[in-house]
């Protein structure tokens, strides 16, 4: 059985490498790993945990999103590309590739990506999805890269997070006010207590 080690990377779209740059490493404090590109393209990974990414693609003409509220459906533009899972070695990869070529699923050669080597294919909803195994010797965690012939303003100051970008926080909420509303958890810890296992 393939051995899934988590979502490898969440790949997105932005057509302002910048404004994400310092919203996800300089706000939301997540490290840039990667950082590859040529002109009229870029494609940046960044580390949400220890086997987590989520990476943007940034293409020409690319523009925000409508807002909508979470879990509402919409139509019309969208930024969702596609969904990797990561797997721990190549040979997870080969017997995935198998299974679905043997289901008769379109699924990709191997790419070589340098850190990663990748399958290709769709589920039955055609969401696209990658199956991503490491390569290894290969740590972009530890050791960032940026192959970008022209990276970004914000990119070429470094993969940490930078202090000062964004205001300090100066009215922390008061532990009086500190509530957590109400949305559907009630129900999981209703299954839970019924299957004996809640508090």
């Amino acid at each position: 059985m393939a051995r899934y080690t988590g979502i490898n990377h969440l790949a997105m779209v932005t057509g302002d490498m910048d404004g994400t740059i310092r919203f996800w490493r300089d706000l939301l404090g997540m490290r840039l790993v990667v950082g590859l590109g040529r002109p009229g393209y870029r494609h940046y990974f960044f580390e949400i945990a220890e086997n987590d990414m989520i990476a943007f693609f940034e293409w020409d003409g690319v523009e925000p999103l409508d807002e909508k509220d979470h879990g509402f459906p919409v139509r019309g533009k969208v930024a969702f590309d596609h969904i990797a899972f990561g797997v721990a070695a190549e040979d997870d990869l080969w017997e995935l590739k198998d299974k679905l070529e043997a289901a008769d699923v379109w699924c990709s050669e191997v790419v070589d990506h340098g850190f990663i080597h990748s399958i290709y294919a769709f589920d039955p909803n055609n969401i696209p999805i990658e199956f991503s195994a490491p390569v290894p010797g290969v740590d972009i965690r530890k050791t960032p890269v940026m192959t970008d012939t022209k990276p970004s303003a914000e990119a070429r100051k470094g993969p940490d997070p930078r202090p000062g970008v964004w205001p300090e926080v100066t009215a922390p909420t008061p532990e009086e006010d500190k509530a957590v509303y109400e949305g559907e958890g009630h129900k999981i810890v209703e299954a839970l207590e019924k299957l004996g296992q809640g508090e």
